[in-house]
């Protein structure tokens, strides 16, 4: 059984609490926020201790989730390494690319596990794509479409907060595309405007882009990201081989079809992204859980979370002068 301490009780926390609770090798000991009333709430509703979250790292546990505001990430990771306690943090480690450097150094020389919260890799039709690819079906990829449009703009103070498409909702799609296919991109460039909502330009983001990028093999990729549709929540990915292709099609929230003359009525997609990928959630804490528990298991580690957070660096950079950013790597 591990023990776990939760910090972070506001939307996202709540839903690792419900995931934690439930996992049959999980015991959700502690909770902790910076609002203590919001963590008491939370922790009675799960049977846990509320405490303050300076008393976390001293608590007997065996794990830590961290999944409060993101510029509290690197300061938790740091404290929790040095304590010795396994680490699950939300993305990213912090908008800081040489902060986040900074965490990772201590987790890797207190030697402690640390998986990154790119819950997309625990999708069931994108793992399937990496079986494929894997098993060598596909022949050399030789082309990449990747497309994530989310049904509704967030809030303006969480996109001034994001730090950017690029870092905040892309940067999903980068550690993919290299999960996928055990390969790095060598160079980028991003093309982006606020088509949607003018108050994004204004806070010097886009809403709607397109990120073009060469891998080292010399596959070429393109994701394309809006925050909002008219429609729904739009996730697929393509991958096209030298021996054939493979998708990760979009889903409706039901697969029900109507037939009635000429016509068909079909499902439409899920109404928001949480619908489509809240069992991810679950997937990757057991993932991360079996390894604790002595599995040979494969999640996204300090490298991954680095190396997404570079190529999120590169692509900001390239939507910011209009110019392809070239990457380079050890």
């Amino acid at each position: 059984m591990q023990r776990f301490a939760l910090i972070g009780a506001g939307f996202i926390g709540s839903l690792h609490a419900r995931n934690l609770f439930r996992h049959p090798k999980v015991s959700l000991d502690v909770v902790a926020d910076i609002d203590l009333a919001k963590a008491q709430a939370l922790a009675a509703e799960y049977g846990a201790n509320a405490i303050a979250i300076e008393d976390v790292f001293t608590t007997d546990i065996d794990a830590v989730l961290i999944a409060s505001s993101t510029p509290t990430h690197a300061d938790f990771v740091e404290q929790a390494a040095r304590a010795g306690k396994a680490i699950y943090c939300e993305k990213p480690i912090d908008l800081d690319t040489r902060r986040a450097e900074q965490a990772v150094a201590a987790v890797r020389e207190a030697g402690v596990p640390l998986m990154i919260g790119f819950n997309r890799r625990f999708d069931a039709s994108h793992a399937s794509l990496k079986k494929v690819v894997v098993r060598g079906e596909l022949g050399k990829i030789e082309l990449v479409q990747m497309t994530c449009r989310s049904q509704e703009t967030p809030p303006m103070a969480y996109i001034e907060a994001s730090g950017g498409q690029m870092r905040d909702q892309t940067i999903h799609f980068f550690d993919l595309l290299c999960w996928l296919t055990e390969d790095l991109p060598v160079e980028v460039h991003v093309m982006g405007d606020a088509l949607s909502d003018p108050r994004i330009g204004e806070a010097g983001d886009v809403d709607t882009s397109i990120a073009t990028l060469r891998m080292a093999s010399g596959a070429l990729v393109q994701i394309d990201c809006t925050r909002r549709t008219g429609y729904g929540y739009d996730e697929r990915v393509e991958l096209f081989g030298a021996e054939g292709m493979a998708e990760s099609r979009r889903q409706p929230h039901r697969h029900l079809s109507i037939y009635k003359g000429s016509e068909q009525i079909s499902d439409g997609l899920h109404a928001d992204w949480l619908k489509r990928i809240e069992p991810t959630f679950y997937e990757a804490l057991d993932t991360f859980v079996r390894g604790l528990e002595g599995e040979q298991v494969d999640y996204p580690n300090a490298d991954a979370a680095l190396r997404a957070q570079r190529i999120a660096d590169a692509a900001t950079k390239s939507l910011q002068t209009c110019m392809p950013v070239t990457l380079t790597w050890d």
